[in-house]
């Protein structure tokens, strides 16, 4: 179900995947993303899950997506991603490295 075309993560791995790679020059940028995967990792996966430890699943990393995307939507801002690095980038940013870090697009 969710690595089908409508999956959002595939959007946000789209999108934001390419900022990963500013992380390896900027130590801060790597850091901030650090924390808020950690975030993130913490608010979906209970800290006694599994043998081998903590480990995100796809299905629940596209429902985080789809609650913060929604809340970004309800905010009345009219987010838009910004060239530098705010709260929302960050977390996105962040999904991406759980994205890559548990290979969750070819599972």
């Amino acid at each position: 179900m969710n690595d089908s075309p409508g999956c959002p993560l595939i959007g946000v791995a789209t999108t934001y995947m390419p900022r990963l790679s500013e992380t390896t020059s900027e130590p801060g940028l790597a850091a901030a993303v650090d924390q808020h995967a950690a975030a993130v990792r913490d608010a979906l996966v209970p800290a006694q899950r599994g043998p081998r430890g903590r480990t995100v699943r796809r299905e629940e990393l596209a429902d985080y997506v789809l609650g913060f995307t929604d809340w970004l939507t309800g905010t009345g801002a009219d987010w838009t991603e910004p060239v530098g690095h705010d709260f929302a980038t960050l977390r996105l940013t962040a999904v991406c490295w759980l994205i890559r870090e548990y290979d969750l697009l070819d599972a």
